[in-house]
């Protein structure tokens, strides 16, 4: 059966973010992830999840100005040191929350850089972290992401992100596979995530189109759910999607599995 989290940074946005660990546990769900941890004290996000038993199961390492619309540096020749420096903070904020695993999202790619300088450092950079990662017993991922949603992102297909993994040829590094951005990219999921299942060890869900909840859009996550669970996925899937009106309006189509 499929263990599913809540996705803090798009479910139960109706309340305070400090409110919506509280929110997901009584919904039922045992582990929560999000964007990123970076803007509160590490023992105020201990305290939230250990009073709600829930396991922190995913975050991002830095990604630069997010806010600015920067979606992830691991790309850019320029950032090296500033990426660096995310990963030393992303280590010490998963192992205060326990988190076994963290993102990294590749960043959009910049303009008018030579492609192999941009495959050159985002390889570099990824080789560096998972080593890092590695000695405090925390895993790697990479995420491929649509580029209708993140025009010009850098790692978009599953393909790709299976060249990356084995051009860094770490064994702490893997894919994260998120069913809508790899809807819109590629369809074809079942086939995709049956024969790439050694190299993902995390899942996330939305709906396509809107990105909100199982059950609004074109994705049969009933056969999804049931075809996980029969070629043995036993890792996390992440709800980062966007209810359609408020989060626990929109959970009936998790309540057979929690």
């Amino acid at each position: 059966m499929p263990k599913f989290a809540a996705n803090l940074s798009m479910m139960f946005n109706e309340v305070d973010f400090l409110d919506r660990f509280e929110a997901a546990s009584k919904a039922g769900f045992h582990g929560v992830e999000y964007l990123f941890p970076y803007d509160f004290d590490k023992e105020v996000l201990v305290d939230a999840l250990k009073s709600n038993n829930l396991t922190q199961v995913l975050h991002n390492l830095p990604a630069g100005d997010w806010g600015a619309g920067e979606r992830g540096i691991a790309c850019h020749p320029d950032r090296v040191d500033e990426f660096r420096d995310g990963v030393a903070k992303a280590i010490d904020y998963a192992t205060g929350l326990g988190c076994k695993q963290v993102n990294c999202l590749a960043g959009i790619a910049p303009v008018d850089t030579d492609p192999k300088l941009l495959q050159k450092t985002f390889v570099e950079n990824l080789t560096f972290a998972a080593g890092q990662l590695a000695e405090q017993g925390i895993r790697l991922l990479i995420e491929p992401i649509n580029t209708i949603d993140i025009p010009g992102f850098y790692l978009n297909g599953t393909a790709q992100g299976l060249d990356v993994l084995k051009a860094v040829g770490s064994d702490n590094l893997a894919l994260q596979y998120d069913i809508y951005h790899m809807q819109i990219m590629e369809g074809d999921l079942a086939r995709t995530i049956q024969n790439n299942l050694s190299h993902i060890d995390h899942i996330q869900l939305a709906d396509n189109p809107g990105r909100h909840e199982p059950g609004t859009g074109e994705i049969n996550y009933p056969f999804i759910f049931a075809f996980l669970d029969k070629i043995g996925y036993r890792g996390w899937i992440g709800c980062e999607y966007k209810p359609a009106t408020t989060t626990n309006e929109g959970l009936g189509w998790l309540s057979a599995y929690l």
